[in-house]
């Protein structure tokens, strides 16, 4: 992969109107699913650092894996179906059950 991080779409236009001219390309498509995935590990590891800036974290973790999504074929609002019916089969995270094995 080369150098680079992929960024949200109004970035360079963000930079151009800081008064900077951005070096950007657009990646294909195996690059982009792969810059994705990386983006997803980065928020995670951001959201994990400081929980201060959750809310910000978890936003931006939304947006990339409805990118990641979008990129698999998968529509947001298909993936939302996805989850409810795996919470509806096996619960969600509120009860904050930990398994720790079986007798």
């Amino acid at each position: 992969m080369a150098d680079g991080k992929l960024v949200r779409d109004l970035i360079p236009q963000i930079i151009r109107e800081s008064g900077a001219e951005p070096m950007i390309y657009v990646a294909g498509p195996e690059e982009y699913r792969e810059r994705l995935r990386h983006k997803l590990s980065e928020e995670v590891a951001d959201l994990t650092a400081d929980d201060s800036a959750a809310a910000e974290e978890l936003a931006d973790i939304l947006e990339v894996v409805h990118a990641l999504a979008l990129d698999l074929g998968m529509t947001p609002s298909r993936l939302e179906e996805r989850r409810a019916q795996k919470a509806a089969s096996r619960g969600g995270f509120a009860g904050k059950v930990v398994w720790t094995g079986n007798a």
